[in-house]
């Protein structure tokens, strides 16, 4: 019998084993809004940046352009980081890869940037919520930053066939306010290589200094 996290791994392999890029409903030619935001935070291109649940996203090719060094990218499907890094060539030995299950990373370490798109709705039970929750706190340092994008309130109710759990501002906000202060939030309308619309809520947290 598979355990909940098993069942999350085998659905996620089985999706990037059989499926192209352009035929999942979160790809992006480019990361346009991700990549806003880590422009307005003015980061030194040493800053040590993760990027959660990033499946086969070029999100690192891009960071990788702009010239940051210290790149992390985690995802619980070994089929898509290998995507990623057959796409990147030599490049990908510049990029720490990762294999594990979103809901129950602890990457052991504090980073001045931590991104998630599309990953986090996907946790919907409310131990897994809080462990997430604690393992961010964790693992940015003081005055680091949160880059959280998730499903909407106007967003979509399933994803992949996967149940998902939709946030407003206010809801976001109520979950991390203990230990992030609220920069910025936006809604975006993300148009998927199927033509569909799905809203996003895009947020940046700063990480309290205490």
């Amino acid at each position: 019998m598979q355990t909940a996290d098993s069942e999350r791994k085998s659905h996620w392999e089985k999706i990037y084993q059989t499926k192209l890029p352009t035929e999942v409903s979160w790809h992006q030619d480019e990361p346009v809004t991700s990549l806003e935001f880590i422009s307005q935070l003015d980061l030194p291109k040493s800053a040590k940046i993760f990027d959660n649940g990033a499946g086969d996203s070029l999100l690192v090719d891009n960071l990788l352009k702009l010239g940051y060094e210290n790149i992390t990218v985690l995802d619980i499907s070994e089929a898509a980081l290998n995507k990623a890094k057959l796409r990147l060539g030599e490049k990908a030995a510049k990029v720490k890869w990762i294999i594990a299950d979103e809901a129950l990373c602890d990457p052991c370490e504090q980073f001045d940037l931590w991104h998630d798109r599309a990953t986090f709705h996907f946790l919907t039970n409310e131990k897994e919520i809080a462990k997430y929750v604690n393992t961010i706190k964790k693992c940015i340092r003081p005055g680091g930053f949160l880059i959280m994008g998730t499903f909407s309130e106007k967003g979509p109710k399933k994803c992949s066939g996967l149940e998902i759990k939709q946030y407003s501002e206010s809801l976001l906000n109520e979950l991390l306010k203990d230990s992030f202060d609220k920069m910025k939030c936006i809604t975006v309308d993300h148009i998927t290589p199927f033509n569909t619309t799905q809203n996003f809520l895009f947020c940046v947290f700063r990480r309290k200094k205490i």
